[in-house]
């Protein structure tokens, strides 16, 4: 895909995340993987007010080019695609459901069985520390060792895929089981699928995505 291309689509799905209700303004960030370098949003900038020459090229060293410094959170970016060579696409939202569950410290369990999307029966929530440190970075790729998306204590949520459109379908996902999880317990403590059931789902997910 040439670079211009994929700096259109990154825009384009940086808007679908406002309009999709998972992020506001300038909050949150999005990347995605091309070639040896990643491009990324850029930081204080809202979307409707982005064009495709504003996203920043940042190299794997952290090396940035372009008319706009990157988003402050190019740190987690950067170490997730460094740990995950699958990871195409990077999202980061401050989005309602999830940002509300991270203020109370609390992950998604099995409540539901679409929690297995994220790749294990869980979606975790990475210890708090300051926005773009170091130990931010640390505390996300940590708690996505063994997932593909996770909260972020009084912060928001972060997620990863294989393409720009993957990665917002999962996050809308995580948003959605985010909100019904937090209507649950409006009613009560849910009853929790147990690990034998979440590894059927997600050996089912494994069949599903091999065929489709």
């Amino acid at each position: 895909m040439l670079e211009l291309t994929l700096r259109r689509e990154l825009l384009t799905t940086a808007l679908s995340m406002n309009s999709l209700g998972l992020n506001q303004g300038a909050s949150g960030n999005l990347s995605a993987r091309h070639g040896d370098h990643i491009l990324i949003t850029p930081s204080a900038l809202s979307y409707d007010r982005c064009c495709p020459e504003d996203i920043v090229r940042l190299d794997m060293d952290g090396v940035f080019s372009g008319r706009r410094r990157p988003s402050s959170e190019w740190g987690f970016h950067l170490e997730i695609y460094r740990a995950h060579p699958e990871a195409c696409a990077v999202l980061h939202a401050h989005s309602p459901w999830c940002t509300t569950l991270a203020c109370l410290d609390r992950e998604i369990p099995p409540f539901h069985y679409m929690v297995a999307l994220a790749g294990g029966d869980s979606i975790p929530c990475a210890p708090y520390a300051l926005f773009g440190s170091r130990e931010l970075s640390d505390n996300v790729c940590l708690a996505l060792a063994e997932r593909t998306a996770c909260l972020m204590s009084h912060h928001g949520m972060i997620c990863y895929s294989g393409s720009l459109a993957k990665v917002l379908e999962l996050a809308v996902e995580v948003e959605n089981l985010a909100r019904v999880y937090c209507q649950t317990l409006q009613v009560g403590e849910p009853l929790l699928l147990d690990r034998e059931q979440m590894a059927e789902v997600m050996v089912k997910f494994a069949d599903y995505r091999s065929v489709s």
